[in-house]
């Protein structure tokens, strides 16, 4: 049976966590890091919002800020929505729609809640490497990971543009051009997006900026895995972004007035949504595909490191986060897009990440009752806590500095927006998850490689 905790409203369900739940919780994942069972206490909200929407959310013991609460609030009245929208524990304001959220349409897309990150994703490999097999030094490995995968951005994505390659890997070209008859054929309908297209062969195997990173790691037994999480760079971010504008502007051509423009939608049949769904389709592959070079160039770091052969075939997960799929649920064929969600079927395989400096689980799907109503679904990673400009004022390099500690990585002032504090508490939203989802593996990082 699911625990259903029934409140008065929105902001009842999502202004007021429960802390002596939530200390519970915390207590048992803290005690038990691969608890397989449900923890007994988890909650599930069913939330009746103002416009008359309904809402499914996992987020007790977390909290959720005003400006998601709205969004929430606005997505789940839209009257194409399948039964209700579920929430992850790790929801946060995004642009478009609540990162976290798990969005069942019937009939109509909204660009904007599948955002301009499309694919992005997370993939890892244990390897038969362990603790004792890394220098004791960490400093060439994070060098020859970054020599080998371009990251950050410079030159506003132009030709010298740092983040990208001047000349693409022969691995990367020949999966690029595996791609590229379908990329022109959208180009051809869309010219718009073609200066984005013609940089996206030097954007295969590259890592970007923000929250994107590569990770070396330790589970608890002491293996070693490679973990890095990317999604389809800047041709994604033209694709998403130039759909968006169409659907807004076919809101303004008929007249339809929404609570958001955000929620700009292209309905189904169209020969708009065709082409958008042909373009969303080709970025997703295209991510996946990003993310499988990166993760040949970060294996190969770590051969050139470690002179001690190893095979790293051993479990390898490589999943979306940011992504639309053909699914049924309720007995109903929809498009469901996890926005900030992971697929989490009964026995599938999923990452989250916490943050720099916090450690991360290798997931295995419960399937379920529970399952079922979150549309068989968990979080993404940690979630937000604050946005990057408050996270710069509120914490300083000494903070970030004792934050990751024992991780070799970059300190310095740039990525003080991903310190940890700037993120929720993993164990908290791992609990509120504990009857979606059990813990395969914990992992703790021990090189960081960031944008």
């Amino acid at each position: 049976m699911i625990a259903v905790k029934r409140p008065e409203s929105l902001i009842d369900a999502l202004g007021r966590p429960s802390s002596s739940r939530r200390d519970r919780a915390h207590a048992l994942v803290k005690a038990h890091p691969t608890l397989e069972e449900d923890m007994g206490d988890v909650t599930m909200q069913v939330i009746h919002g103002s416009r008359g929407g309904l809402i499914k959310a996992w987020i007790d013991g977390v909290q959720v800020e005003q400006q998601a609460r709205q969004q929430l609030d606005n997505m789940a009245a839209m009257p194409f929505i399948h039964k209700h929208i579920a929430i992850m524990p790790d929801c946060h304001w995004g642009m478009g729609a609540t990162v976290g959220s798990v969005i069942p349409t019937k009939g109509a897309i909204i660009p904007a809640a599948v955002g301009v990150d499309i694919g992005c994703g997370m993939m890892a490999h244990r390897t038969s490497l362990t603790a004792s097999d890394l220098p004791d030094n960490l400093y060439g490995l994070r060098t020859a990971i970054e020599e080998r995968v371009p990251h950050g951005r410079t030159d506003n994505g132009g030709a010298n543009d740092r983040g990208a390659w001047n000349d693409p890997s022969p691995l990367a070209a020949d999966v690029f051009n595996r791609q590229h008859d379908t990329l022109e054929q959208i180009v051809g309908k869309h010219p718009k997006i073609a200066q984005a297209a013609k940089r996206a062969p030097n954007h295969v195997g590259t890592l970007g900026t923000g929250n994107h990173f590569i990770e070396v790691c330790l589970d608890e037994e002491q293996r070693v895995w490679i973990m890095l999480h990317s999604g389809s760079r800047g041709i994604g971010n033209r694709i998403g972004t130039y759909f968006i504008e169409r659907a807004k502007e076919e809101m303004r051509r008929w007249f339809i007035n929404l609570p958001d423009e955000d929620l700009a939608y292209i309905p189904q049949g169209s020969e708009l949504f065709g082409d958008y769904m042909n373009a969303l389709n080709w970025a997703q592959k295209f991510a996946r595909a990003n993310r499988e070079v990166m993760m040949h160039a970060a294996l190969e770091a770590l051969s050139v490191t470690i002179s001690k052969p190893f095979t790293s075939d051993c479990e390898a997960v490589n999943c979306h986060h940011n992504y639309v799929a053909h699914e049924k649920h309720f007995g109903a064929d929809v498009l469901l897009t996890r926005k900030g969600a992971v697929s989490a079927k009964e026995g599938e395989l999923g990452i989250i990440p916490g943050s720099m400096g916090a450690k991360s689980f290798i997931v295995r799907g419960k399937g379920g009752a529970a399952g079922r109503e979150a549309f068989f679904s968990c979080s993404h990673g940690a979630g937000r806590a604050m946005s990057r400009g408050q996270a710069k004022k509120q914490f300083s390099l000494e903070d970030h500095a004792k934050a990751v500690a024992g991780v070799e990585c970059r300190v310095d002032a740039d990525v003080i927006d991903e310190t940890p504090g700037a993120y929720k508490d993993i164990d908290a939203v791992m609990a509120a998850q504990a009857n979606l989802i059990k813990i395969v593996h914990t992992l703790k990082q021990v090189v960081c490689v960031k944008g």
